[in-house]
């Protein structure tokens, strides 16, 4: 069986799931094709998000097993990213100084992927733990001097390393926490490894900017939840952690880093977030319905434009073959006959092909030799960052697609 089907929340266990979207069958992020397994049958799943009132969590409900998503070819690695290496490295460097971080304290992070954050606390000569099921950027991590475990963090290897005496002073978990399909294990794990005066720092995508921005396609298989304040604080409390602070980052269409802690110290920026959700009704359904009307809109409006331009002669590439960029091209239908292919800088992805389409990546270096007339970027939340480095393939006439939070030609 490659997916099960929830009928419980999450979080809380109710059954009272209300469904706000169904994308319908599409493959799996990541689940990109080599080009001698074109003609095999592909893992194609449902995909449907829903809403607990009870804990506040949304949620898709069905659960891909996590060894199928992240250990096999998983060829996501951060330190792709410049953008993400400054956002994370800014990060620790902060977590250093105001915790006062020594040679004597320990710093463990689940799903550290290829070390990308923990470096920085190596450079300082604090020591670090990275865990993380995918072999490829765990790998990288060891290879670099970065000490590294291949495996998920589960509340049981939270607690063998409880046993082992390794209690952390700050445990990291970024773009994790709505990965896992034991969520109160997880934060139970956490609880285990966190020492009395420690400090888990956690992002996560929040909620509220998917549904302002219409990042509808930041929803697939690895994403198993949505979070808001609301519902962050009451898993927690649950647990008897405390979510104490809170910031608002841009990062990935817009985050929130927490600082949840053993002992309750809850800061203005957690109530001022918890009152305006209540305020603008973050904890009801119909909050939720009038994203999936706006989702469909974004559609219609995008398969316009690239309807038109096609019907003109014009050729458009894509950019960014992003987990995102799986949701996205499934649910409206992109394929080879609107695309010529996806372009993307992480070198493990070129030469393969998009889930579902087939859709071949390639170098960027491609766009230059080809100079398309459009590229629709993908990958919509570098957008600025993928401009930039394309300002050659602007500059002799090339324009770019946006899609999101509502489609615009640049």
């Amino acid at each position: 069986m490659t997916y099960e089907s929830i009928k419980n929340c999450r979080a809380c266990g109710s059954s009272n799931l209300q469904t706000i979207v169904e994308f319908g069958i599409t493959p799996l992020a990541d689940g990109l094709v080599k080009a001698e397994n074109l003609d095999q049958l592909e893992i194609k799943v449902p995909l449907t998000l829903a809403f607990c009132p009870e804990s506040g969590l949304v949620q898709i409900l069905e659960t891909v097993p996590p060894e199928i998503l992240f250990c096999r070819d998983y060829p996501y690695f951060s330190s792709v990213s410049p953008m993400l290496m400054k956002h994370f490295g800014d990060s620790a460097q902060t977590l250093i100084d105001t915790r006062e971080l020594t040679n004597k304290s320990l710093v463990i992070e689940a799903a550290s992927n290829d070390g990308y954050m923990l470096n920085t606390f190596v450079q300082s000569g604090i020591p670090v733990l990275g865990i993380d099921p995918a072999e490829g950027p765990a790998n990288r991590a060891i290879e670099r001097d970065i000490n590294t475990l291949n495996t998920f963090f589960t509340e049981e290897l939270a607690n063998t390393l409880k046993s082992e005496g390794k209690q952390a002073d700050v445990f990291l978990a970024n773009n994790v926490l709505a990965h896992v399909p034991d969520l109160n294990g997880f934060v139970r794990g956490i609880k285990a490894l966190l020492k009395p005066d420690g400090v888990a720092v956690i992002e996560c995508p929040y909620v509220v900017d998917l549904v302002d921005h219409g990042e509808f396609d930041t929803i697939y298989h690895q994403h198993l939840c949505y979070f808001s304040v609301t519902a962050l604080d009451r898993l927690f409390r649950s647990h008897e952690l405390f979510l104490n602070d809170v910031i608002r980052t841009t990062i990935h269409g817009g985050s929130l880093r927490l600082f949840v802690e053993p002992q309750e110290n809850v800061q203005p920026g957690v109530t001022d977030l918890l009152k305006m959700e209540i305020d603008r009704k973050v904890d009801r359904i119909d909050y939720y319905l009038d994203f999936a009307d706006r989702v469909n809109q974004i559609k219609s409006k995008l398969m316009t434009i690239l309807t038109n331009l096609k019907a003109q002669g014009k050729s458009i590439v894509g950019y960014g073959a992003a987990a995102k960029a799986t949701t996205l091209l499934a649910y409206f239908g992109i394929n080879t006959e609107i695309l010529d292919y996806v372009a993307d800088l992480n070198q493990f992805k070129q030469g393969r092909f998009m889930g579902g389409n087939h859709l071949p990546i390639v170098a960027p270096s491609k766009i230059l030799e080809d100079q398309p007339d459009y590229m629709l970027i993908l990958a919509w939340n570098f957008a600025d960052e993928i401009i930039k480095q394309q300002s050659e393939f602007q500059a002799k006439g090339g324009k770019f697609i946006v899609p999101i939070p509502s489609p615009k030609v640049v």
